[in-house]
């Protein structure tokens, strides 16, 4: 875990553009560029104790969690804890506009229709969601990305469109799922001529 000394040069690093650490701060670095206000808004001292609200707010609005290897253990760790029924950590420090909250999936209404899982049952139709939560992240007071998240450590992020436009490249998985289901499911559909 990063200690709060480490965090705030990472910060004020990502502020001002540069950074003589290793490679894990570099794409960071790369990412703040591209959100310097979540950067910016950030910066400050730290609290060292539990999980760290703010490094796990900064690491969820990266283009890839889980390429950075400062990143995984904290988040992996809130993902046990909320698996566990902890609550989310907070960062005071945010700024307005900047925040994330964690919410229980409830398929089919609050699960991506490429995770929701539909089984026939005796009294009808009973629904399932492959992921337990979503960590649901604002940026500016606008939504920025989505981690679904489940028990067993598995999880995916779904980015706004507005935040793939700030951040150029980010990890493509949720997108690449849902094109395979829309095209599974297109398939199987009958045809009316």
């Amino acid at each position: 875990m990063l200690k709060p000394l480490q965090l705030n040069s990472l910060l004020e690093g990502c502020d001002r553009g540069t950074t003589t650490h290793p490679t894990w701060l570099v794409k960071l670095r790369q990412f703040c560029r591209r959100a310097p206000a979540l950067c910016v808004a950030m910066a400050g001292s730290v609290p060292a104790y539990g999980v760290d609200g703010c490094q796990v707010l900064l690491c969820l609005a990266a283009p890839s969690w889980k390429s950075i290897s400062q990143c995984v253990p904290p988040v992996r760790q809130v993902l046990r804890d909320l698996a566990r029924g902890k609550a989310f950590p907070t960062c005071a420090m945010a700024g307005p506009g900047n925040s994330a909250s964690h919410h229980w999936s409830s398929a089919p209404s609050f699960c991506p229709q490429q995770y929701t899982r539909m089984l026939d049952g005796p009294n009808g139709p009973t629904y399932t969601c492959d992921y337990a939560g979503a960590i649901s992240l604002t940026v500016q007071g606008a939504p920025f990305a989505r981690t679904w998240w489940s028990l067993d450590g598995d999880s995916v992020t779904e980015y706004t469109p507005a935040a793939k436009l700030q951040l150029g490249s980010w990890d493509e998985r949720f997108d690449a799922e849902l094109t395979v289901w829309l095209a599974l499911r297109r398939a199987t559909s009958p045809t009316t001529d």
